[in-house]
This record gives structure tokens, C-alpha cells and sequence, in this order.
């Protein structure tokens, strides 16, 4: 699949925020003004969310405008809970998964 410079790079930011920490899954979302926000899994003995959450919720308390894209990463980058808190900010957003190795699989 061919992606758009734009998606690329939020594919990119996903793989190295991933990386970076050593979770399950990393995510990336580009709000309404091209602005991204990069997040990767939170497991706490008190708390857990997955990437995908996280990058909406910085997102929305950052007052983003809506969202454009949005990129999960990992071995299993289903992600129903984070798919549906993106969605609850935007309907129409596109929300792409991709393995470890940044390949995108939509």
C-alpha cells in the first residue's frame, strides 16, 4: 500500500514511539490543523490503555480539532476501544494498522 508523505509519517512516529519504550503497540494521530501527537502502551499495575488511546487523549486535552488519520503499530494493532475513542472525536477519521516492522496492513 502506497501512503501519502503525511501517513508515512505518522506511521514513522508510531514505529519509533514504539520502539523507543518497548510496548505492545505505538500509535500516532494528526488532528484537524496537521499536528501529531504520538503515544505508546501504558500497562500500570493501577492503569491500562493502549497507544491509541493515549494519542486521542493527548489530542483532545490539547484541544485538538478534530482528527485526520490515525496509525496503531504492533504484533496485534486491533485496537477497538482506541478505534472508537478516535472515532467519538471524528466519525470520518482514517485509522491505519501496521505491524512492528512499519508495513501497513489496511
Amino acid at each position: 500500500m502506497s501512503l501519502d508523505p503525511e501517513d508515512q509519517k505518522l506511521v514513522t512516529l508510531a514505529r519509533s514511539a514504539r520502539a523507543r519504550t518497548g510496548a505492545a503497540q505505538g500509535a500516532a494521530v494528526r488532528d484537524g490543523d496537521g499536528r501529531t501527537y504520538v503515544a505508546a502502551t501504558v500497562e500500570l499495575p493501577s492503569l491500562h490503555l493502549s497507544a491509541l488511546q493515549v494519542a486521542v487523549a493527548m489530542a483532545v486535552s490539547s484541544g485538538a480539532p478534530g482528527l485526520d488519520a490515525a496509525v496503531v503499530l504492533g504484533a496485534d494493532p486491533a485496537d477497538p476501544a482506541g478505534e472508537d475513542a478516535a472515532r467519538d472525536v471524528a466519525a470520518a477519521v482514517t485509522i491505519l494498522h501496521a505491524g512492528p516492522d512499519g508495513s501497513v496492513r489496511d
